[in-house]
C-alpha cells in the first residue's frame, strides 16, 4: 500500500479514535514515512503514535524526526524512557540528539546508561562540528588481520548484529590501527583456514577524525563506498561514515550552498520550522547591504544625466543591458562555484577558464547584442542600436568575467566562495552595466561628460 493511502487511513483512524485501526497503519508504514506523517503534528500525538511501535522500530522512526521535534520529545519522556531509546538508536544518531540537550540533561542519561555505552557517547560527541568525527559511528565490524576465515565468519556473527554495514570489514592490528579492508564476499568465498591478512586489500581510502564533513562525502561519491573509515592521530580505527550519512551531509551542504548563493543565512530545522523572525533575520543583513550597493548605479546614471536628456530613448534599453550583464554574470558565478564545491574547478586553474569565459562571453555578448540592435533600429534608429549593441557585448563580458573572478578572490581570502551570490554579483554588474552602456552613449553620440 502506497505513503498516500496509508497516511489518508492513518488520518482518518486518529479522527474516529479507532485504536486498533492505528495499531494495525503504523505498523505497516516505513519508519520514514511515519516520521514525515508525523513530522508536523502535536508532540503528544507524535509520542502516541510512536509508543504503537517496538522499541527498537521506534528508535528508527525517531532518528528520520527532525531535530527540533526530537529534541522536543526528548524533553517530555523520563531519563529512563529517553536512555532505554537513545541505546536502540544507532551510534551517530544517539551522539547528534545528545548533543541537543542541556548539560544537566546530559549528565543524568549518561548516568542511567551502561558504562561501555556511556564512553562511546561521550568520545562521540567530542568531536568538533562539522568533522568526520561528528558524523561518524561506532558501529562496525573491525577483525584482527591475524584471524582466519572460520574465526573472522564467528566474530562478525557476535558483533554484526547493530553494525551499520557488514559488506565491508576492517582489518586491524593488535594495537587497533587500520591495515585494510576485506569484503563479506571474500570471507564467505575464502578457504575457512585462510588468513584474514592475506584476503584483505591493503589500499584504504580512509580520512582522520579532523577532516571536514565536506571532503568527506565528497570521497564517498567519488570512490562509490558504502561506508569511509575514519582513523585518528596514531591510525587506530575509531569509527566509520556510512554513505547514507555522507550523503545527508552533501544535501545539507548543497542546500546551505543555495542558500548562500542568495545571500540567505542557514535556517536551523527547516523552511517549514523557521520562525517568522528567523526567515527575517536571514535575509535582512545581505538585503541591506546590497540596497546600499545599488546606489553605485543610481550615482552613475545621475553621472551620466546630460546623455540621458539628450537622448531619453536610451532609458528604454538600460534595463535590458543590466539584467544581460547581472544574469551573465549569476550563471558564471554558479558554474564556478559548484565546480569548486565538487573539485571539478582549483584555484590554480584560474588562468586557463578566465581565458574560456573572455571567448564564451564574447560569443555571448555578440549573439545577444545581434538580437537586440534588431530592436534598436526600430524603436530609435541605427545610432542608439549601435551604442546598445556595443554594450550588451561588453557588458556580457564584463558581467561574466566578474561572476567567474569573484569566487576565486573570496576563497584566496578564506572565505565561502559561495558568498560570491546571484544578488552580490547581480549588484556589482549592474552598476558596471549603467557606467558602461552610457560612457559608451556619450563618447559614440558625442556629448560631454
Amino acid at each position: 500500500m502506497s505513503y498516500a493511502i496509508l497516511a489518508a487511513s492513518l488520518r482518518s483512524a486518529m479522527q474516529r479514535r479507532d485504536q486498533e485501526a492505528i495499531e494495525r497503519l503504523i505498523a505497516d508504514m516505513q519508519p520514514a514515512d511515519l516520521a514525515e506523517f508525523v513530522q508536523h503534528e502535536h508532540t503528544d500525538t507524535v509520542l502516541s503514535l510512536l509508543q504503537h511501535l517496538p522499541l527498537d522500530q521506534r528508535a528508527v522512526a525517531f532518528g528520520y524526526l527532525s531535530e527540533a521535534l526530537q529534541e522536543e520529545i526528548a524533553l517530555r519522556l523520563s531519563v529512563t524512557k529517553l536512555a532505554e531509546l537513545l541505546l536502540h538508536m544507532s551510534a551517530d544518531e544517539r551522539t547528534d540528539l545528545f548533543k541537543q540537550l542541556d548539560e544537566d540533561r546530559q549528565q543524568a542519561l549518561l548516568h542511567a546508561m551502561p558504562r561501555a555505552e556511556q564512553e562511546d557517547l561521550r568520545k562521540l560527541s567530542s568531536y568538533e562540528e562539522g568533522t568526520a568525527g561528528a558524523i561518524m559511528t561506532s558501529d562496525y565490524v573491525a577483525i584482527p588481520a591475524y584471524y582466519d576465515v572460520t574465526r573472522a565468519l564467528a566474530t562478525l556473527r557476535a558483533t554484526g548484529t547493530h553494525a551499520e554495514t557488514v559488506y565491508q570489514l576492517y582489518c586491524i592490528d593488535t594495537d587497533g590501527r587500520l591495515l585494510g579492508t576485506v569484503s563479506l564476499r571474500e570471507l564467505i568465498l575464502a578457504e575457512p583456514d585462510s588468513q584474514v591478512a592475506e584476503l584483505m586489500t591493503e589500499e584504504v581510502v580512509f580520512v582522520t577524525a579532523d577532516t571536514a564533513q565536506e571532503e568527506v562525502a565528497r570521497l564517498v561519491a567519488r570512490y562509490d563506498l558504502l561506508a569511509l573509515p575514519v582513523i585518528n592521530g596514531g591510525e587506530r580505527l575509531v569509527g566509520i561514515v556510512t554513505y547514507d550519512d555522507a550523503m545527508d551531509v552533501a544535501e545539507e551542504e548543497a542546500t546551505e550552498d543555495m542558500h548562500k548563493g542568495m545571500s540567505i543565512g542557514k535556517l536551523e530545522g527547516g523552511l517549514r520550522s523557521a520562525s517568522l523572525f528567523d526567515l527575517y533575520r536571514k535575509r535582512v543583513v545581505w538585503l541591506v547591504l546590497l540596497v546600499f550597493a545599488n546606489i553605485f548605479s543610481g550615482a552613475g546614471i545621475a553621472y551620466f544625466e546630460e546623455t540621458i536628456e539628450a537622448y531619453i530613448a536610451l532609458v528604454f534599453f538600460l534595463p535590458l543591458l543590466v539584467d544581460s550583464g547581472g544574469n551573465a554574470g549569476s550563471q558564471a558565478a554558479t558554474l564556478m562555484v559548484r565546480g569548486m564545491a565538487t573539485g571539478d574547478v582549483r584555484t590554480r586553474d584560474w588562468t586557463r577558464l578566465l581565458g574560456r569565459e573572455v571567448l564564451v562571453a564574447v560569443g555571448l555578448g555578440l549573439t545577444m547584442a545581434l538580437a537586440v540592435s534588431v530592436v534598436g533600429i526600430f524603436r530609435a534608429g541605427t545610432e542608439i542600436a549601435m551604442v546598445v549593441a556595443m554594450s550588451m557585448v561588453l557588458i556580457v563580458i564584463v558581467g561574466s568575467l566578474i561572476g567567474m573572478i569573484l569566487p576565486f578572490v573570496l576563497n584566496r581570502l578564506g572565505w565561502d566562495p559561495a558568498t560570491a551570490s546571484a544578488p552580490l554579483v547581480t549588484s556589482i554588474a549592474d552598476a558596471s552595466g549603467v557606467l558602461i552602456y552610457f560612457a559608451i552613449a556619450t563618447a559614440v553620440l558625442g556629448l560631454p561628460v
